[in-house]
């Protein structure tokens, strides 16, 4: 039998093989609930439309230059950080995020003050700014001592300090900014680095992750590779020097293969192929004969009655072939022929396999997750609610153990289900508030747009009220994303000429 720490949703008899441990205001509108949906949209803290339009005429005067604008302006947003936080400690949640990227157009004088006003006027009072997304890092190019490119690479804007300026413009106003990576997913730009090639994930069938995800920009990477560690704990520790509220770490899984290799069944599925990951699962071994079968599964993805023949003869001072977390069948051992053995230490092998992929991504977690906890900053892992099952007799291949995720941690599940209703949307929240253990923080992160339905999802205040009547212990919820709120302003964002 062999012991899994992973708690997926099985059939009783598999789960008895998985189970265990492995590896050691006058200004702001209340929340009228009664109101019908299209009154709504005006709710959870929002700031009056009037309100909104003094605002940004005095962001525009000051921009172009007026003193007493740029004073009243600035007055302003103090008594706004005011009202939210006053709003906000009054009403349900007590804590509403936004999902915000940054492209360089908003190096431009006054875009974030534009930005984070927008986000206050929404009723948010914290802001998750990606810091690194798309093999690209949201810091200066003149002082980026990272191997990933700078967001902000035109001429003359090499000091341009996004990342930083982001978080003081949304700290002034009252908002806590969250620094939020991608994790496993380093992006296009690093698998080009030719002494990165080795950290590059790869599965049996000799791809690389760039082939396997639909827009070939993902590049995820092995998650026991030194350097790989080296290069993303620099980074985050870099990110840490600007003293955001908090990290996000998202991307902690592997790539999500389509169709049936969606589904992992066989070792050739897993991305167990590349040198550092492969020397760490030969390590697990406890004795000569583990070894030499782990060795003979990689290579094959199966063994036979004749490898355990030939391990018995090649190491007959040995009892059984012993790695971490195995536990041998009780049945008197000698009475075990090859033929009895095989199906067993087979299946014990594959857990091996999938267990050593999962453990990757927690340690990896955890490494990542250290400069913040360190300096006592909150650290939050985001997740795929159903990344952690099981699906038949094979696994999700985003091999994501987020219920094995420490509770010391935030839990940012992405409950973007799409019915048509929130109730889907409801049962991914339930299946992680049932295997969360006691004292960790769910902050659920809802898809979508106030006011209308969009991509097969109710509005927000739908999904927010079936939240609330759901699950009313919950206090934090975050939307994704400031785009899906301002698609035309997004578009403009994306594709203005920086200058």
């Amino acid at each position: 039998m062999y012991k899994l720490p992973f708690n997926f949703s099985t059939p009783r008899l598999l789960r008895r093989s998985l189970f265990a441990v492995l590896f050691s205001s006058s200004m702001l509108i209340p929340n009228f609930s009664t109101q019908p949906a299209a009154a709504q949209v005006m709710e959870f803290c929002q700031l009056s439309p009037k309100a909104v339009k003094e605002k940004e005429e005095l962001r525009l005067s000051a921009l172009k230059g007026n003193r007493d604008a740029q004073s009243r302006y600035q007055k302003i947003l103090k008594e706004h950080a005011e009202e939210l936080q006053n709003c906000r400690r009054q009403n349900w949640p007590q804590t509403q995020a936004i999902w915000l990227r940054l492209y360089p157009c908003d190096s431009q004088p006054g875009a974030i003050d534009q930005i984070m006003d927008h986000i206050v006027n929404s009723g948010y009072n914290q802001v998750y700014l990606e810091a690194f997304y798309d093999g690209q890092v949201l810091l200066p190019a003149a002082t980026n001592p990272t191997v990933w490119p700078a967001v902000v690479r035109t001429p003359g804007k090499e000091k341009v300090d996004l990342l930083a300026e982001g978080i003081k413009k949304g700290q002034a106003r009252g908002l806590k900014v969250y620094a939020w990576m991608f994790t496993i997913n380093f992006g296009y730009t690093y698998g080009q680095i030719e002494n990165r090639k080795d950290a590059i994930a790869r599965n049996g069938k000799g791809q690389t992750s760039i082939e396997v995800v639909d827009n070939r920009s993902q590049v995820f990477v092995d998650p026991y590779n030194t350097q790989a560690k080296t290069d993303f704990y620099r980074m985050v520790q870099e990110i840490m020097r600007r003293r955001p509220d908090g990290l996000l770490l998202d991307y902690v899984r592997y790539p999500r293969q389509a169709g049936s290799d969606s589904i992992a069944t066989k070792v050739s599925d897993l991305w167990l192929f590349t040198p550092a990951i492969q020397e760490a699962l030969l390590r697990r071994a406890k004795n000569n004969k583990g070894l030499e079968l782990i060795r003979r599964f990689l290579s094959k993805g199966y063994i036979t009655t004749g490898d355990i023949r030939e391990v018995d003869q090649l190491y007959p001072q040995e009892d059984e072939p012993m790695w971490e977390g195995r536990i041998p069948p009780v049945a008197d051992k000698s009475l075990l022929t090859a033929n009895d053995k095989q199906p067993i230490l087979q299946s014990d092998l594959w857990l091996l396999a999938v267990a050593h992929a999962m453990q990757g991504i927690l340690d990896f977690v955890a490494l990542a997750s250290y400069p913040a906890t360190q300096n006592n900053i909150p650290a939050g892992v985001v997740f795929f609610p159903e990344g952690n099952q099981t699906v038949g007799k094979g696994y999700d291949s985003r091999l994501q153990p987020w219920d094995k995720f420490p509770n010391t941690l935030e839990w940012h599940p992405m409950s973007y289900a799409t019915c048509g209703n929130a109730n889907c949307i409801m049962d991914q929240v339930q299946r992680v508030l049932s295997m969360a253990q006691p004292g960790t923080k769910v902050i659920p992160a809802l898809a979508g747009k106030w006011g209308e339905p969009i991509t097969g999802r109710p509005p927000l205040e739908q999904q927010m009220a079936a939240l609330r009547r759901f699950a009313p212990q919950i206090n934090a919820v975050s939307h994704f994303a400031y785009s899906w709120q301002h698609p035309e302003l997004d578009g403009q964002r994306k594709f203005c000429k920086s200058q």
